[in-house]
């Protein structure tokens, strides 16, 4: 039998035979605040969450100047201001990882740039989370891999041909990796998430695990991507959509992530299976199914006939319902009262 794939972050295995993760994406929710990540954080380690996700920015490296003129559809400030605003020092995000190795989690990171890549490679990180807009960014695809971690690639904005060219260079070094099917739009509306895109991502790459980075800023479609066997839903998260911020009604609050953790497990548990009865239905199957029962009083010598036997419940007759038509023109030799249960022996040669 053909191995699933899998990949390894820190102890943590990821893939179909295994529970879905959850990545917990704080992103810039901070706005550049430390003391409030770390409040998210801890919040999200009381829900049960074991991958944080930040997301790395060093803007002079990421963007030229031409950014500045680029404002998102979901907010009003350009998009070179934005990540400047939520960008943070090297002493400030190892703290953030450290915190987060503290409670016990894994800390991950989006970089947006070179620079960025190379300061979580300085940090350790176990693997590596590449956005959808870097999806065709093929030099820094190139570039990351040269750090041999594995590798989760989002895949919003782009079709099949351009996911192609990054997974090429991905394979090429042997690197274990995650696609995820993702809408970039903040929040994105549910008709536009495309679920069914999934199964043409599971089809068109099968070395790859899948997930999905949903934004809608809801449970709903996550639970349903959780249906489909992903291994890997991405959210953004944030303690309260009250606050400001570009992001904020791409995210879920506590109780919906806490809500989420504990239905991907759930979800996870009732996928494996065939169509066939289970052991534990025998009960149920008692009293649910019927079996073949005498119509009229019947006496010996009689030939069954549609008149004279019908089916009824329980189903614990040694005839089932499904015998019925094959009963049909049988000779009965031993008198039956009416609303019985034909048994073996009312039969000459009888078989179930």
């Amino acid at each position: 039998m053909k191995c699933k794939p899998f990949l390894k972050i820190g102890k943590r295995l990821i893939g179909e035979k295994y529970l879905p993760i959850i990545i917990v994406e704080i992103g810039i929710n901070h706005n550049g605040k430390i003391k409030l990540a770390k409040e998210l954080i801890k919040i999200a380690q009381s829900c049960g969450a074991e991958i944080i996700k930040h997301q790395t920015h060093i803007p002079d490296d990421e963007m030229s100047i031409e950014a500045k003129k680029i404002i998102p559809v979901h907010t009003n400030e350009n998009i070179y201001d934005i990540i400047s605003n939520s960008s943070i020092s090297y002493e400030q995000e190892k703290n953030f990882q450290n915190y987060v190795h503290k409670l016990g989690m894994t800390f991950l990171s989006t970089p947006f740039s070179r620079e960025a890549a190379n300061r979580l490679n300085k940090m350790n990180v176990p693997a590596y989370k590449i956005g959808s807009g870097e999806c065709n960014n093929y030099p820094l695809v190139e570039h990351i891999c040269k750090f041999n971690k594995p590798i989760i690639l989002s895949t919003g904005m782009n079709d099949i041909k351009r996911i192609k060219k990054a997974v090429k260079i991905i394979e090429s070094h042997k690197i274990s990796y995650a696609l995820l099917h993702c809408t970039n739009l903040y929040p994105t509306p549910t008709k536009l998430i495309r679920l069914n895109a999934i199964d043409e991502i599971k089809k068109t790459f099968p070395k790859a695990v899948v997930g999905l980075s949903d934004h809608t800023g809801e449970n709903y479609t996550s639970f349903a991507a959780l249906g489909k066997g992903v291994s890997i839903i991405e959210k953004h998260f944030i303690d309260s959509k009250k606050r400001k911020g570009p992001d904020i009604s791409a995210s879920i609050d506590k109780n919906q992530l806490r809500d989420l953790i504990i239905g991907s497990r759930e979800i996870h548990k009732s996928l494996p299976g065939k169509v066939k009865p289970v052991q534990d239905e025998k009960n149920t199957a008692n009293f649910a199914f019927a079996s073949v029962v005498s119509n009229e009083n019947i006496k010996a010598g009689t030939i069954l006939s549609k008149k004279n036997i019908w089916v009824r419940r329980p189903g614990t007759g040694d005839f089932k319902a499904e015998y019925y038509e094959k009963l049909i023109g049988r000779k009965i030799h031993k008198d039956i009262k009416k609303n019985t249960q034909l048994k073996k022996n009312h039969l000459k040669n009888a078989k179930k």
